[in-house]
């Protein structure tokens, strides 16, 4: 299990930025991969983006790719999620979570074992 603090969220207006962080706990972290999950009431939660650790190579929903950025710090154990030109379709809850497990981004929210506490992001139109 791996601590995970997500500060911020936001308000944004369509075609806006917004970068999410999190924090990080654990002398491994260098060794997890990291994903970004957002969920929306009434659905299921939606994989984002994930960065293995090795490479650091990434993975991202199509509905963000081009969009979105995904990084890691792994000396200060942080995990970023840049975002730009948002859509109101972006409104979520969106979570940080990390795989202790696997060696490469699988994006399916079963197979990470912890998890932010979720900040929303609301994009207004």
């Amino acid at each position: 299990q791996v601590d995970l603090v997500e500060p911020g969220g936001g308000l944004v207006q369509a075609g806006g930025s917004l970068r999410l962080s999190c924090a990080a706990s654990g002398r491994s972290f260098s060794s997890y991969v990291m994903g970004w999950f957002r969920q929306t009431p009434g659905k299921d939660r939606e994989f984002v983006a994930g960065i293995n650790w090795s490479d650091h190579s990434t993975t991202y929903a199509d509905s963000v790719k081009d969009r979105f950025t995904i990084s890691r710090d792994n000396v200060k154990k942080m995990v970023y999620l840049q975002m730009n030109n948002l859509k109101p379709v972006d409104t979520a809850v969106y979570y940080c979570a990390a795989d202790t497990l696997h060696n490469v981004v699988v994006p399916i929210s079963g197979e990470f074992d912890s998890w932010g506490q979720g900040p929303q992001v609301t994009v207004s139109s």
